[in-house]
């Protein structure tokens, strides 16, 4: 024990020994804690209300020498003479009747709660809720947006993709992000693709740009719904231009270069292009199909509202050469390399099919042929406008491809619900048929259909 009033001299002199050390500093209820690792603190001890023995840490030693200009708190370093001063000063609460105990204890829960609610309310965190609690469960598309936002959707989990934009502004509170900020990230978007994701082979990404302001401006709208920001910054932020409706449809001769640069993609990606030319599908409606969806016999595929684009159950008669791209297998879903996920990196698969093609091309053709560029959903063109040249009805054509337009449209289409299945299944085989003739080795008396130059179905 000491003799005398503990000195600031002292305090840093003092070493530590075997075992913890509580020294008295001559001040009422005040004591200098040693630890053996040599840490020291200011700890108060005084009997409670209640008649037990109450401890409140008043904060680490200052062992500086330099004197706080402000009024010393609970929980700051603090110096022999400021840690003197908060004891009187807690000594006068308690001699007024309040609890420092308590009142310490209270305040530091409200600043874990703080802490907590800080980080609930990051981009991270409310992105990642976002599509947990409503993506998911309410957009078709929602792996799409996950990606958008810095996710990658696995089996049972999202993983933040590296560089992504969950990963960018993991800690940025949400209620920081203002319209600046979301305009720089779609100008980022337009100039060099999403943030963490693979520049599309495609061309401009003014599509992305604009998914991206979409995905965002739909989260804020949920979040303003729940009261979680008081206003939406994508407001008033300008969308890029639309991209112009294509046009690209293959060849004749095309569509037997695509059939045979199938063979460098590989399984499952191989048929599901394949898959996609001989039905005029979409890539997500193939590359997600699911075994239940499929009829006992395979010959027909029913397609639900919840993976289609407009929200309408489809279904699909599927031709003998298609049944035959269906492979066997235990998965739920037919086409997957994980065995709980549908393939991705179509924009790597897209590049190689159109290299491949070039030098087929090139190799019938001679070394200065050329290839339109062209994308995997001008595959669904290519085959509504091969229908449409084999002489196949359009209002047949839009029922195969789930397309509501013209004939099928407006009030045509709320009265006239006939699925017209028979003359739908004869289409999709009289294509699939006309395909097969092409990519086969030809008799020398087969003559190919002539393109039309405005193609039709541009759905």
């Amino acid at each position: 024990m000491l003799s005398k009033p503990l000195t600031a001299a002292a305090v840093r002199k003092f070493a530590p020994g075997a075992k913890r050390r509580r020294l008295p500093t001559g001040t009422q209820s005040l004591f200098l804690i040693i630890e053996p690792s040599g840490h020291k603190s200011w700890q108060m001890r005084f009997r409670t209300a209640g008649g037990r023995i109450g401890k409140m840490t008043l904060g680490e030693v200052d062992l500086s020498g330099r004197e706080l200009k402000a009024e010393p708190v609970i929980g700051q370093p603090l110096t022999l003479a400021a840690a003197r001063q908060l004891a009187a000063r807690v000594h006068r609460e308690r001699g007024l009747g309040h609890d420092p105990i308590a009142e310490h204890k209270a305040a530091r829960e409200r600043q874990r709660v703080a802490v907590i609610e800080a980080a609930s309310n990051t981009f991270g965190a409310v992105a990642k809720e976002f599509i947990e609690q409503y993506a998911s469960k309410k957009i078709r598309r929602w792996r799409e947006q996950a990606h958008l936002l810095g996710f990658k959707p696995s089996a049972d989990a999202l993983d933040i993709i590296a560089g992504g934009l969950a990963q960018r502004w993991r800690d940025k509170p949400i209620g920081k992000i203002d319209g600046h900020d979301i305009h720089t990230l779609i100008a980022e978007t337009r100039e060099r693709g999403a943030p963490g994701l693979e520049r599309r082979a495609d061309g401009p990404t003014e599509s992305r740009a604009r998914a991206m302001l979409a995905t965002l401006s739909g989260m804020f709208s949920w979040l303003q719904r729940h009261r979680r920001v008081e206003s939406n910054p994508c407001v008033g932020v300008h969308r890029p231009e639309a991209p112009k409706a294509r046009e690209r449809v293959l060849s004749d001769a095309e569509i037997r270069w695509l059939w045979q640069a199938c063979s460098t993609l590989g399984e499952p990606f191989a048929a599901i292009v394949k898959t996609l030319l001989l039905t005029g599908q979409r890539l997500n409606e193939v590359a997600g199909m699911r075994r239940d969806e499929l009829s006992e016999d395979g010959a027909t595929w029913n397609i639900p509202s919840s993976r289609t684009k407009n929200k309408r159950p489809h279904r699909v008669p599927l031709s003998a050469p298609v049944q035959a791209l269906i492979p066997e297998g235990e998965h739920a879903l037919v086409f997957t390399t994980t065995g709980h996920s549908p393939p991705s990196g179509w924009s790597r698969a897209t590049r190689r099919l159109r290299g491949t093609m070039l030098q087929l091309a090139r190799q019938e053709r001679g070394k200065g042929a050329s290839m339109a560029h062209f994308q995997l959903h001008d595959l669904r063109r290519t085959a509504v406008t091969g229908m449409a040249e084999l002489g196949i009805r359009p209002d047949v054509i839009e029922l195969c491809v789930n397309h509501v337009s013209g004939s099928r449209g407006g009030i045509a289409g709320v009265y006239n619900r006939s699925e017209l299945l028979p003359e739908r299944t004869a289409a999709l085989e009289r294509w699939a048929s006309h395909v097969s003739g092409l990519v086969s080795p030809q008799p020398d008396n087969v003559v190919a259909i002539k393109r039309r130059r405005q193609p039709r179905g541009n759905g």
